[in-house]
């Protein structure tokens, strides 16, 4: 006999989602929001300039629709394409926020694009957007935990369709019949694969998500006009666990708020993964102080995650560099940026900086190895063995297990507002400035006193 499902896992997480309240938020989350918000505001603004975000600018004025949510940098277009949009500015720089689950990293900033243009869209509150971003935070995160799906081709993108489009709908104030409809669209219509990062890559590595975040946003819109979804998108038929990731077992209605507190920052503008070698080998080179061509080799022991993905391992060779998508995923550029830079950010990846003699002949220098006891260590810790040899024989050393961003080391307000100034050095300070307080006390505010701001962004 088959069995007849009186509530579905849809159903489940929408009776959460829509029952639980920005009081049931701890001061420390409402604390880890704000810096992730200020984080990626500042690494929106920060990618203002870049090609491919021009030339998705060119196409919403092209072809957007009606002008009701604000573009960051001025102008409106319609919810979507909004979504799509500001979502290209936070991960254009690849530089926001991640989460480190065994089998799955993630970057749950990317909600903010989707759940900012619901709640302007729906007149929110400061509280009511806070709360609908921790909601996706918590979704996202804890899939990521229990679902992951890179081991079976498939992006990380696609726990986000469930998170992006719980948080938009919430903000959006649906009710429960019509958040399970626009998680149910979005879980069944968004199952990127992750070719997006493996092999050469391209600008999709950075608006997949954002794309992803779209289609949640569109979802979410068509739930709030009465359109259904697939009520059984996890355990149906041909549903998730049947297609992707096999069976597991979340109880929706245990879930509290706090997964946005173990999510880390980036000090470096680079891959996640690669952030504690990085910060060990300018830590090295400040000891030591070995000229670039003295080097003969710099070796680098890390976890498996970071040599698969990053290091040259099962996602393809690293060291044929010609554009920032390539150069960004690279340990062995990114460890020749810090080494010959004594540093890793946006001016890192501009094309001439890439091509350059000295760091393509570093770069080949480089050689990464996975290390098993560090691999079982990850994600508690991240630790690296880094040695550098020099032309004489001469080897210098060091360890690390976290950099300062890491949970076990995490970046206070006044640190993430250093490198948001960084980000923000080309528009005007005092605006840079409102915006930063604003989001300092968004919770006391309005959304849209924020997206007033972001949209005088010139």
């Amino acid at each position: 006999m088959t069995k007849v499902l009186t509530s579905t896992m849809v159903e489940d997480l929408a009776n959460w989602a829509t029952d639980i309240q920005f009081e049931d938020l701890s001061e420390e989350a409402v604390e880890a929001l704000k810096g992730r918000l200020l984080d990626s505001i500042g690494c929106a603004i920060g990618a203002l300039e870049g090609a491919p975000i021009k030339a998705i600018r060119q196409m919403t004025d092209d072809l957007g629709g009606k002008p009701i949510v604000t573009l960051i940098g001025g102008g409106k277009s319609s919810l979507d394409y909004a979504t799509f949009y500001n979502g290209a500015l936070v991960r254009y720089l690849d530089f926001n926020d991640s989460y480190l689950a065994k089998n799955e990293t993630c970057h749950p900033s990317d909600n903010i694009a989707p759940i900012l243009a619901a709640a302007e869209y729906a007149e929110a509150s400061g509280k009511e957007f806070l709360l609908a971003l921790a909601i996706a935070y918590q979704v996202q995160c804890r899939l990521s935990d229990i679902a992951p799906v890179r081991d079976h081709g498939f992006d990380h993108t696609v726990q986000g369709a469930y998170g992006a489009a719980t948080g938009t709908a919430r903000a959006m104030g649906l009710n429960k019949e019509k958040l399970a409809n626009a998680v149910a669209i979005a879980g069944t219509g968004y199952n990127s694969l992750r070719v997006t990062r493996t092999g050469e890559l391209s600008n999709w590595k950075g608006l997949a998500y954002p794309n992803t975040a779209m289609g949640a946003a569109h979802a979410t819109m068509l739930a709030s006009y009465g359109i259904t979804g697939p009520r059984e998108v996890f355990e149906g038929n041909k549903g998730f666990m049947d297609s992707i990731v096999g069976p597991f077992d979340i109880d929706w209605s245990k879930e509290n708020l706090e997964k946005v507190t173990k999510t880390i920052t980036k000090r470096y503008n680079a891959e996640i993964h690669s952030q504690s070698s990085i910060e060990g080998l300018i830590q090295l080179k400040n000891e030591i102080n070995v000229e670039p061509n003295d080097i003969k080799q710099i070796r680098l022991s890390t976890f498996d995650v970071a040599y698969n993905i990053i290091g040259g391992g099962e996602e393809g060779g690293k060291k044929l560099i010609r554009y920032k998508e390539e150069a960004d995923h690279s340990l062995p550029y990114m460890l020749s940026a810090a080494y010959l830079d004594e540093q890793v950010m946006p001016e890192q990846y501009e094309a001439a900086r890439i091509v350059k003699e000295d760091i393509q002949n570093l770069l080949q220098k480089v050689e990464v190895t996975p290390n098993e006891e560090y691999s079982e260590r990850f994600p508690d810790e991240m630790v690296c063995h880094i040695e550098l040899e020099t032309m004489d024989g001469e080897v210098f050393a060091i360890d690390k297990t976290d950099y300062f961003g890491f949970h076990t080391r995490p970046a206070d307000w006044d640190t993430l507002m250093e490198k948001y100034r960084g980000l923000t050095s080309k528009i005007d300070l005092e605006l840079a400035d409102k915006i930063a307080d604003t989001i300092a006390n968004l919770e006391n505010i309005e959304v849209k006193q924020l997206t007033d701001l972001l949209g005088q962004i010139k």
